[in-house]
């Protein structure tokens, strides 16, 4: 797993940090902006991801508080949610988009364009609203799964 080391206090480089190399930003975005979930979901995006990279990649956001893993109901798979930590993430994915798309006009989902024009603070807060609830879902529903384990 990639490892996490502070290298000074500079905020930006504490950013880094985390998401200076670019599949753990990607796996984000994939959340928050592509409804990605699973381990297929990621390995399907555009950049072709290496299965080892995704892997590392998804333990290091798990380990670090960006995500929690759960079982996908009905399948034999598991799911990855954001965290609290995870959805803290959601206005820093939009801004970024939003300066990529300023650089690269075909790379954007133009509904999404539209919203973030009209009212991003908006956008951004039924994000975060919708990741909240999901993941409030999810730790309950872990917690249940843990309970059960326990008798």
């Amino acid at each position: 797993m990639k490892e996490i080391r502070k290298r000074s206090e500079c905020p930006i480089s504490y950013c880094l940090d985390f998401f200076g190399d670019k599949w753990a930003l990607l796996i984000i975005r994939d959340i928050v902006l592509n409804d990605k979930y699973t381990f297929g979901d990621f390995l399907s995006s555009d950049e072709s991801i290496a299965t080892n990279i995704l892997t590392d990649r998804l333990k290091m956001l798990e380990a670090e508080g960006f995500i929690v893993k759960y079982p996908v109901p009905g399948k034999a798979r598991v799911g990855y949610c954001l965290t609290e930590e995870g959805i803290s993430l959601i206005s820093v994915v939009i801004e970024m988009a939003l300066w990529g798309a300023s650089k690269n006009v075909n790379g954007y989902r133009k509904e999404l364009g539209a919203e973030l024009k009209k009212d991003k603070s908006k956008v951004i807060k039924q994000l975060a609203t919708k990741f909240t609830k999901k993941y409030r879902r999810v730790k309950n529903n872990l917690e249940q799964l843990d309970e059960k384990s326990k008798k």
